[in-house]
């Protein structure tokens, strides 16, 4: 299981996942070249969201299509002064969006 926590250092932040920096997963897509953020819906909380995602989804694809809704169902929602999310808090972010999304499919064939 993993850990991933976000923490303020004076005016910067710092992401880990199991202690060790979160790599911001430019190379997938560059929202934020200049960091990661929490608690609102801007670009450096879709970055964060984004690495978190590729962090811990086998495929970079599943992650770049669930980032922007894990940004706005978990990241958006982070409190300002720190956090920690596990591997279960991520599989259990996705299960939702995904239990969601069926939930429309179903309702758009009636």
């Amino acid at each position: 299981m993993k850990r991933y926590e976000g923490r303020r250092i004076g005016l910067s932040v710092v992401v880990t996942v199991d202690g060790k920096p979160l790599k911001p997963r430019l190379d997938l897509h560059s929202h934020s070249p200049t960091g990661f953020e929490w608690g609102y819906g801007g670009s450096g909380p879709a970055q964060l969201a984004l690495a978190i995602l590729a962090d811990h989804c086998e495929r970079s694809e599943d992650a770049l299509n669930l980032h922007q809704r894990f940004k706005w169902n978990v990241v958006a929602e982070l409190p300002d002064s720190g956090w920690r999310l596990d591997s279960w808090d991520v599989d259990a972010a996705i299960d939702a969006i995904r239990s969601k999304e069926a939930v429309c499919e179903e309702t758009e064939a009636d």
